[in-house]
């Protein structure tokens, strides 16, 4: 069975969750953390390589005042409860987004979780933390076109490739999976430039039920689909376009 080296995942649901149990938001948020680390630990077994999540995105910051102060919380238990975990099991943790404007501790955990796993190799979590794909791409033009500026870059070599390596997500291949939980049927911002050519799953569970059979599901799912590429079928899958 053809299994995605990157699968990546709209992590999405938990105040649908909280709310269908007559819980405040907070309990879906924190049962939401429980199924990313029972995700995290699931993924190596089943031939995952890379695992990305949208964890906050740029655009989560309109949300009330107090949400937005528990999902830092959380994170900040996430990391520092986890961070020990993780490194023994061999996951090596990046983060992709924005950090201009984001609080010291923040990105000083940040920073120390990146620090702290870079040699590991079982498994690489990439986590989206105040990301959002346009904004990506934007931050990307800007830096391509300051070294075009000061004559540091020609500007017909920009090429597709070159653009990608220049985006948050340099050296990461792009996923050839991405999974979004709760029914909902878009991608909300997450990865556009490098989800061009991924296959999508959408499962109507929320994202605090998502347990290691949803994502073995969704990797059967996966496994049964032709990958063309804009091709006419046929291809092997090394004939794919190349990840920044």
């Amino acid at each position: 069975m053809a299994t995605p080296a990157h699968v990546a995942i709209i992590m999405d649901g938990n105040g649908r969750w909280a709310k269908a149990r007559g819980l405040p938001r907070l309990a879906g948020h924190r049962a939401g953390v429980e199924a990313l680390r029972k995700t995290v630990r699931a993924a190596p077994g089943l031939g995952i390589s890379y695992l990305t999540v949208y964890a906050f995105s740029s655009e989560n910051w309109s949300r009330p005042k107090s949400e937005v102060s528990d999902l830092m919380g959380l994170l900040k238990m996430f990391i520092r409860r986890d961070l020990a975990e993780l490194h023994q099991s061999g996951v090596r943790v990046r983060i992709i987004g924005d950090r201009a404007g984001l609080q010291p501790d923040i990105r000083g955990l940040l920073d120390e979780a990146e620090t702290l796993t870079a040699a590991n190799e079982s498994l690489t979590l990439v986590i989206a933390f105040n990301y959002g794909g346009r904004d990506e791409i934007v931050r990307t033009a800007q830096k391509l076109a300051l070294a075009v500026a000061r004559g540091e870059l020609d500007a017909e070599a920009i090429s597709a490739e070159s653009f990608a390596v220049a985006l948050d997500t340099q050296g990461i291949p792009d996923p050839e999976l991405v999974i979004r939980t709760s029914g909902e049927l878009r991608l909300s911002n997450f990865l556009l430039w490098q989800a061009a050519y991924s296959e999508l799953v959408f499962l109507p569970c929320y994202w605090p039920d998502f347990s290691r059979e949803h994502l073995a599901e969704a990797l059967r799912e996966f496994a049964g689909r032709e990958r063309r590429f804009g091709g006419l079928g046929g291809q092997d899958v090394a004939s794919r376009p190349a990840a920044g």
